[in-house]
């Protein structure tokens, strides 16, 4: 379905015409999306405005995260204070550039802005973060990325690092809305205290055009899962085996042409209803294909033996089947409220636990859809929004259950993302699904598929028991 607003942006005469009249018609900024498989330099030659408060401990991390990335920086700190970075950047070829925030340049623009704040004290040190962002923020080209670091709040010794450093997750959630009409993000990465070195490949998603459609939400960085053997950052799931359920259409498919872009082998498993369209998909991604009602008892075991015998085992798997039977609590029959809760959650477990046991390898990666409606309710789909709230609790309990065997276990909850069954939607209600959210437009599958691709790559060892909304900065729920 056409986005109406955003093909009348793309359109310079009816762009300048809006302005001269002054018209209150708000056009979204396209966002700037990567094709083709990862990139080992995807911020080659880009700007970006670097500072740390007193006392962080990540100057190293962001120095080899930046140089890694081909970016150009511009640090707000002194020389003495940024090092790392210094030495990084010679290494690098790209020395940075010192500025101080007294004497900025006029006209400064920059793609990024990084502030570390893993130094916060107590409330009077969140001064810095309006001293670094007020005068740079307007500099913030389209499309550009802000990025704040800080410690675990529910880590901190004192009440008062703890006030700071959930300071900063309310300060990008209000930021993100207010820099989103220039299709900018900002997210903020909470760190424990020795999981530094596993912060790289987190920054370096948040930082690149894979992110695009994920604004005002915090990630914790944690050592709760080993250490992956090594992070490559292209290629990253080269000889994994996947299993993307649901592969047949949609979030599905963009999610099994993204595995398999970045060299795993992907089994697309669909009902046999969808047989065409699911071995379309399956060729398409050089992959294999599985047809299986996930809601039939036998179906864990059915898939269990499939994966066993024609692969000896699964790598990685991305539960995204679901369905939605819509009606108001009262009007809803029993059968509608059995199938969407035993398809969005009852299969999910069933066939997870059969998975865990003897068929996932150690290292492997588990990431389950869920939904905003699972996080803040929607009007008609108490069916819906209970089993996609029940997602959130398993991925959490379950995270910490496997853990152990190196195996990362996160949620994705989609906003409004532009497929099949969101073009069904009323058109004035699709119209303020579009625009009800801080980048004022809808998703792309190709967004959620990216955020899963991350998820599944050996960099997410960061992240695990986590929920993390793809969803433009909705202006609903948490």
């Amino acid at each position: 379905m056409t986005d109406i607003l955003m093909e009348l942006g793309q359109n310079a005469f009816i762009q300048q015409a809006i302005k001269t009249l002054g018209l209150p018609i708000p056009i979204p900024q396209k966002l700037r999306r990567s094709d083709g498989p990862w990139e080992d330099r995807p911020l080659a030659d880009r700007d970006v405005a670097v500072f740390a408060a007193p006392g962080g401990a990540l100057s190293a991390v962001v120095a080899q995260t930046l140089a890694g990335m081909g970016a150009q920086p511009t640090v707000f700190n002194t020389a003495a204070e940024s090092a790392d970075l210094a030495e990084l950047g010679e290494a690098f070829a790209r020395p940075p550039v010192f500025q101080s925030l007294q004497s900025i340049p006029q006209g400064f623009r920059t793609d990024a802005l990084v502030f570390d704040g893993t130094g916060l004290e107590d409330p009077a040190g969140l001064r810095t973060v309006y001293d670094f962002f007020s005068p740079l923020v307007r500099g913030l080209k389209p499309c550009g990325r802000i990025v704040l670091l800080g410690r675990s709040p529910e880590a901190l010794k004192t009440a008062e690092k703890a006030a700071a450093a959930q300071g900063l997750e309310g300060f990008t959630r209000s930021v993100a809305r207010e820099v989103g009409k220039r299709g900018a993000t900002a997210n903020v990465v909470y760190v424990d205290a020795g999981a530094e070195k596993r912060v790289e490949a987190v920054v370096r998603f948040l930082l690149s055009p894979r992110s695009a459609y994920i604004t005002g939400q915090p990630f914790h960085v944690s050592k709760k899962v080993q250490d992956a053997d090594t992070i490559p950052w292209t290629r990253v799931l080269d000889k994994k085996v996947a299993l993307v359920t649901g592969a047949a259409r949609g979030i599905g498919e963009a999610i099994a042409q993204s595995l398999a872009a970045e060299g795993a082998h992907v089994v697309c498993l669909d009902r046999p209803a969808d047989d065409a369209p699911a071995s379309r998909v399956a060729r398409s991604v050089d992959g294999s294909l599985l047809l299986v009602d996930i809601t039939e008892q036998e179906a864990p075991k059915v898939i269990a033996e499939r994966l066993l015998e024609d692969f000896g085992g699964v790598d990685l798997v991305v539960h995204n089947a679901g369905i939605t039977r819509d009606k108001t609590l009262q009007n809803m029959k029993p059968e509608l409220w059995d199938q969407a809760v035993d398809v969005n959650l009852g299969a999910v477990t069933r066939i997870t636990e059969r998975l865990l046991d003897g068929v996932m390898r150690d290292g492997g990666r588990l990431v389950c859809l869920s939904s905003v409606a699972g996080i803040a309710g929607n009007f008609g789909q108490t069916n819906y929004s209970s089993a996609k709230s029940g997602i959130v609790g398993y991925v959490r309990a379950l995270s910490a259950k496997v853990s152990r065997r190196g195996i990362a276990v996160n949620a994705i909850a989609p906003g409004f993302i532009e497929t099949r069954l969101t073009a069904a939607i009323p058109a004035v209600q699709r119209e303020i699904g579009r625009r009800m959210s801080a980048l004022g437009q809808g998703g792309l599958p190709r967004d959620v598929a990216d955020l899963a691709t991350f998820l599944v790559s050996p960099g997410a060892q960061a992240l695990t028991g986590q929920v993390i909304r793809i969803c433009g900065g909705m202006f609903i729920g948490a």
